[in-house]
């Protein structure tokens, strides 16, 4: 069993960095679209680039210039990104939209929560809900604290008794959340190489890889199979809890749409909090010490490095059902908003000074889950890994070094989940 858990992690990131580093279609290198339409996928470093911080004080609210026929806004203050979050009457997330505006109606719809409305998105919620508590979620946590303790072991065996250089995504950032999303649904084991796999190219659009929304399809049949397993046979896993609870009130296509949003919105994202918060805490030996000796500073860098980095730059898409006010900007039926979570969470409305982090910061109502009916269900789950995983990592590896300089780092160019390619490290002395 070790065996193999050890051959599909390691096959996992070997995917991983392959995907990353795939030539493909890159929208930096298209002369149609004007540097300013990419705005809000651009980051200097950990940082949105300045020119979002711009935009967000002089216009909140303003046009993007994209060639593709339709009006598309981006709101990028604090205030006006709930404003829409919250709006579900005038503000729709149905995949149909995509595929009357984009051209996307040969592409399967993915189901789940981020492409619903209400009703059909509060029914399938409602479901949900129970298994995203905090008391639900508790029975987890012995797993999870294995699955880090596990991986800390394997990055020790790969440094080996030469300090060799080990990488933190491929080590560490990624078999966390992927294996406690395996745990979560109830996947068998022999399932889980071909599980992760698809959850790998499907927000990183846009960064020289070749994902796009085909791989939905290939996700959802495979998730089909999964789920028609489940009928059979209900594990103790989620998928099984939905199959003996509300097994005539949702079909395979739903459960799958389910268990697909989970997998995608819970691995990438929580694998690039992983790492890029790893790099906080060795940028400044202040933040690793505070992680290393104090258990009462864990919650709140966690909340910080949360809000600072907001890894998730953009919401899903919204389209205006009907002629609607923001903030003073008229938008018209049939236009697309693109709400800035990266660009709100800088915002002083928040807090005086948010472009600095500070993980003695008050806690702060950031947006780094979203808002609203559509705010990740997992965020109690994301926030167990980071808060259990942080502190293992900088107490076990108390002398843990970056292996290159930092300006060699590779950071994804253009990405709706903001990460980075490879964090070598060296973990003794």
């Amino acid at each position: 069993m070790i065996k193999l858990r050890s051959h599909v992690i390691n096959w996992l990131g070997r995917k991983y960095l392959a995907r990353t580093q795939r030539k493909g279609f890159d929208l930096t290198r298209m002369p149609f679209l004007p540097r300013s339409a990419l705005l809000p996928l651009r980051r200097d470093g950990l940082d949105p680039v300045p020119a979002l911080a711009r935009r967000r004080n002089e216009h909140p609210v303003s046009r993007l210039p994209l060639p593709f026929g339709v009006n598309v806004w981006l709101v990028t203050g604090y205030d006006e990104v709930k404003a829409v979050l919250s709006n579900t009457k005038d503000f729709s997330n149905d995949f149909t939209n995509l595929t009357m505006n984009f051209g996307f109606a040969d592409q399967q719809n993915p189901g789940g929560l981020g492409f619903s409305d209400p009703p059909a998105h509060t029914r399938l919620r409602r479901m949900l809900t129970p298994e995203f508590t905090v008391r639900r979620l508790a029975r987890l946590k012995p797993r999870i604290r294995d699955i880090v303790d596990g991986q800390l072991d394997e990055m020790a065996a790969r440094a080996g008794d030469t300090n060799a250089a080990v990488d933190l995504v491929q080590s560490f950032a990624l078999p966390i959340p992927s294996l406690t999303i395996c745990e979560l649904l109830g996947v068998p084991y022999e399932d889980r190489a071909d599980f992760q796999r698809l959850s790998t190219t499907r927000f990183d659009l846009f960064g020289g890889a070749t994902a796009s929304l085909g791989a939905i399809s290939e996700s959802l049949s495979y998730l089909t199979d999964i789920v028609k397993k489940q009928r059979e046979t209900p594990g103790d896993g989620l998928l099984g809890m939905l199959v003996r609870e509300h097994g005539e009130d949702i079909d395979d296509q739903e459960l799958a749409g389910l268990a697909d949003g989970l997998l995608t919105g819970g691995l990438e994202t929580t694998a690039s909090m992983l790492a890029l918060g790893t790099l906080i805490l060795l940028r400044d030996p202040a933040y690793f010490r505070l992680v290393h000796d104090s258990d009462d500073a864990i919650e709140p860098f966690v909340e910080e490095l949360l809000r600072y980095l907001t890894v998730v730059q953009v919401a899903f898409p919204r389209f205006a059902r009907n002629d609607v006010d923001i903030a003073g900007t008229r938008v018209s039926s049939g236009d697309v908003v693109l709400c800035s979570l990266s660009g709100a969470d800088r915002d002083d409305a928040l807090g005086p000074d948010m472009e600095r982090f500070d993980p003695t910061r008050p806690a702060t109502s950031h947006l780094a889950f979203g808002y609203g009916a559509h705010r990740c269900i997992g965020a109690e789950l994301a926030r167990m890994e980071l808060r259990t995983a942080y502190p293992a990592l900088v107490r076990r590896f108390p002398n843990m070094r970056l292996a290159v300089a930092p300006e060699q780092l590779s950071f994804r160019k253009l990405s709706i989940v903001y990460g980075v390619d490879s964090v070598p490290v060296l973990l003794g002395s």
